[in-house]
């Protein structure tokens, strides 16, 4: 089995999956598509909603690039190839309505090549995390719910180590670790092996990628006709704020793509329509958004 052209195929076909099914659940817009390609090697398909009825900015792309890796990378991965080829989808969706959470997925696949291209390394990374504004915990605990029982047809052990991994990765370190959301799972550096005539770690991230709907639309359709005030449209564009903080200090997708000259109109679609940064905002003590603010600085078990 030709691993890079499995995962590809799949990619491809989940992007279009995804999109038909936001669109069904938004009943206005729908995904534009902008095909690009990088000078480098590579390209890629950027398919972004805006201004619907349910999502204010979206975005689901597949990427396919090739070519020299930069020194800084090199270092950064601690690699010794010369050469490397990644693929992968990412989305992100930010809907209107603040009591509908943000969420983001990754499930990606990396290759790394010497200087005759003959390949030396590969793995699969990826995950998805939820991102809320109010805290709804019966929709913490179905986004954690669906991930975890996909990971256990492989094996009870990796949602609680893909959890903790989630917790770890995405926190805000100058803000005193205060996270970013309530976490999902997350995993990196997953290298093919052999199990049961199946590729493992493939199988594994394609059945985690699939996983991302049944995960985030309930969630979704059940928040996306709440009320809500000019007070709950603040607090969402501060948390926002936190939200561009993170993606732009510390993801490491995101400077992976511009450190190899990667579409950066693709790369920062992540980025939400409208943020507010207030200096030294406290939410009042007791408040429904006190009450998430005690949670990102205080993960949970949610499963």
């Amino acid at each position: 089995m030709d691993i890079k052209e499995t995962f590809l195929r799949h990619i491809r076909s989940l992007q279009d999956e995804i999109c038909t099914a936001l669109e069904s659940c938004d009943g206005k817009a729908t995904f534009g598509k902008d095909k690009w390609k990088r000078q480098e090697g590579g390209g890629g398909v950027t398919r972004v909603i805006i201004n619907g009825n349910v999502f204010e900015k979206g975005g689901v792309n597949i990427s396919e690039v090739h070519g020299k890796l930069p020194e800084i990378l090199k270092r950064a991965l601690q690699a010794k190839g010369d050469n490397f080829f990644a693929c992968g989808l990412s989305l992100v969706l930010h809907p209107i309505n603040p009591m509908a959470p943000t969420v983001h997925a990754n499930f990606r696949y990396f290759e790394l090549y010497d200087v005759t291209n003959t390949l030396i390394d590969q793995w699969f990374g990826g995950g998805a995390d939820l991102t809320p504004y109010y805290l709804f915990e019966e929709d913490a605990v179905h986004f954690h719910k669906t991930f975890e029982s996909t990971c256990d047809r492989f094996s009870e052990e990796l949602y609680p180590e893909f959890k903790k991994k989630c917790d770890e990765y995405f926190v805000l370190e100058h803000r005193d670790n205060e996270s970013r959301g309530l976490g999902g799972i997350f995993f990196d550096y997953l290298r093919p092996e052999v199990k049961q005539d199946e590729l493992y770690w493939l199988h594994f991230t394609t059945e985690c990628s699939k996983a991302f709907l049944p995960a985030y639309l309930p969630i979704v359709e059940r928040r996306k006709n709440l009320p809500y005030t000019a007070r709950h449209k603040l607090w969402q564009e501060i948390r926002r704020g936190r939200y561009v903080e993170f993606n732009l200090i510390h993801d490491r997708g995101t400077l992976f793509g511009l450190k190899t000259n990667g579409r950066t109109e693709s790369i920062l679609m992540s980025l939400p329509p409208s943020v507010r940064w207030e200096y030294n905002y406290c939410p009042e003590a007791g408040s429904e958004e006190d009450r998430l603010q005690q949670v990102l600085l205080h993960p949970r078990q949610w499963v």
